[in-house]
């Protein structure tokens, strides 16, 4: 019987997935905040433009142009909820409106960086 030197590390890995979300520039701090609360560890926002002429705006109800795209990285079993709650922010929060998607992860190098990625300090 191996001792607790000599057995092999294990550990539960879980996928990881980037989410994508757009939203008013106005508005990037606040989602930023909320989606730490999901164990996302990296995050990074971009300013962006909104493409639509100033007709279609105003047909859709929308004021402005500025955007912002978050990028944030969390495990798999944390996105339908991440997912979920950004549904219920942008319905509910005046000024709030957005749109966010997932794309999953294959590969990450190196185990310090997958631990940090996951919130896995273990």
């Amino acid at each position: 019987m191996p001792t607790a030197q000599e057995q092999p590390f294990k550990t539960d890995l879980k996928k990881l997935k980037l989410l994508i979300t757009v939203v008013n520039r106005k508005k990037t701090e606040f989602y930023l905040d909320y989606l730490t609360g999901f164990e996302v560890n990296f995050q990074t926002a971009v300013a962006a433009q909104g493409t639509a002429s100033s007709d279609m705006m105003y047909l859709l109800g929308l004021a402005e142009s500025d955007k912002s795209v978050i990028f944030s990285i969390l495990r798999e079993d944390r996105a339908e909820e991440a997912m979920q709650g950004l549904d219920e922010k942008f319905h509910n929060l005046r000024g709030g409106k957005g749109i966010a998607f997932t794309v999953p992860l294959t590969g990450v190098i190196g185990v310090a960086i997958y631990r940090f990625l996951s919130n896995n300090r273990r």
